[in-house]
């Protein structure tokens, strides 16, 4: 799924999801860089995210699996 992720005005880490009109703040991350690992959304949604480079920009849409229900 389509996941757009960016940092709002007070440097929280958030996911939207456009099919779902929904937009989360990252919890938890199981690697500090964030790509090519796990995150957890408020919501209990974990979502696998692409392998990137540590330096890459924000905001940005990326292809992510959802890992929960």
């Amino acid at each position: 799924m389509k996941v757009m992720l960016r940092k709002n005005r007070e440097g929280v880490l958030s996911a939207y999801v456009a099919k779902k009109d929904l937009e989360e703040p990252v919890v938890a991350m199981e690697k500090p860089e964030m790509w090519g690992g796990k995150v957890t959304l408020a919501n209990g949604w974990q979502l696998e995210l692409p392998a990137m480079a540590a330096d890459t920009q924000l905001p940005i849409t990326v292809e992510a699996r959802r890992l929960s229900e």
